[in-house]
């Protein structure tokens, strides 16, 4: 099963620097709706078993029904065969498993396409994302939040230098994008309905989550909690990967990494301008002077650099225009279960 990711316009977002908040949010109460989990996973087989033990301990108590949207993304593990375990044990769970791995962004976008319930929770599947936070992600939503995103505010479960790149990613992205991406905000909140269907239209193959989930606005409220360590199992993010999802981040939200090489042209130019200007005075005032070949090395190779630096960057850019224009669909589906649609694998 194909899904492709081109849709109709959408209408304009409510931004909430500048739409002015409503004076009494219209009460809500989550008697009577649905609640949708979606955990993407990808080779996960030693912690789906703590997973479902804690989350469906946490729905139950809840009072809302629920789903739980589960998307295998190519494992190479058993993570598929466990997840078909819990489905066959709880229908309420429910499996799409993708034809390859598109990545976890990927993956989580087909979650949210599947997702039938009138609030929507990502999670991951390692724990990491307390279970115990969605009752209040709850009580804020009906309180008259649209999203209740979590804020870690301890991050000692993770290495030092994973919390300083990790800071520095927040402040480089916020510096450059006219979208404010919330300090030490992940995936895991929960979402209206309304605001996932406007994510749900968003046509972007390159889709970095975390501002997407920024960029669409509405009434958003962050909910402070400690991020523990990972309860099984080894992440598949590693330094190399993170890097390169940074990238995809700053350049899908921002052009200053392509516009700041017209500043350094300018101001090479206007340095090359007066350099030439001495070397013309000094040569009409001392006679002929013999070049320094040292010196004009390095200008050469300092000039190359930059070069290099400029053309990466324009490739950053030109890379992602060639994967959209492709307009091939977002994911590929192989199978679904759980799922009442004709034709879908369940």
């Amino acid at each position: 099963m194909v899904q492709s990711a081109v849709s109709p316009p959408i209408a304009a977002p409510v931004s909430p620097a500048s739409a002015a908040p409503p004076a009494s949010p219209a009460p809500r109460t989550r008697a009577g709706k649905r609640l949708s989990i979606v955990a993407p996973c990808f080779n996960e087989q030693e912690v789906l078993d703590m997973f479902f033990a804690r989350i469906e301990a946490d729905l139950a108590a809840l009072g809302v029904d629920y789903e739980i949207v589960c998307v295998n993304d190519g494992s190479r593990d058993h993570t598929l065969a466990v997840l078909l375990k819990h489905h066959q044990r709880n229908p309420r769970v429910k499996v799409i498993n993708l034809a390859r791995n598109f990545g976890k962004e990927t993956a989580l976008s087909a979650g949210l396409d599947a997702a039938t319930g009138d609030m929507i929770v990502p999670i991951d599947v390692d724990l990491q994302d307390p279970p115990e936070l969605i009752g209040q992600f709850l009580d804020a939503w009906e309180a008259g939040a649209d999203v209740a995103y979590g804020v870690r505010i301890d991050r000692s479960a993770d290495s030092p230098l994973k919390r300083l790149t990790a800071q520095g990613f927040y402040k480089a992205f916020n510096r450059m994008s006219d979208v404010d991406l919330p300090y030490n905000a992940g995936d895991y909140r929960l979402m209206d309905r309304r605001v996932v269907e406007v994510i749900r239209q968003l046509p972007e193959r390159n889709r970095f989550m975390k501002g997407l989930f920024a960029w669409v606005g509405f009434n958003q409220v962050a909910v402070p909690y400690a991020r523990p360590e990972r309860a099984a199992g080894t992440s598949s993010f590693r330094y190399w990967k993170l890097w390169n999802f940074a990238l995809d981040g700053i350049t899908s939200f921002s052009t200053a990494p392509i516009r700041v090489w017209s500043y350094v042209g300018l101001v090479a130019g206007v340095l090359a301008v007066g350099v030439a200007g001495m070397i013309v005075l000094r040569t009409l005032l001392f006679g002929r002077d013999v070049p320094g070949y040292p010196s004009l090395m390095v200008v050469i190779l300092m000039s190359f650099g930059l070069q290099m630096l400029a053309i990466g960057s324009l490739g950053e850019y030109v890379a992602r225009i060639y994967q959209e224009v492709k307009g091939r669909p977002l994911y590929v589906v192989m199978d679904r279960y759980g799922f009442d649609q004709a034709g879908d694998g369940a």
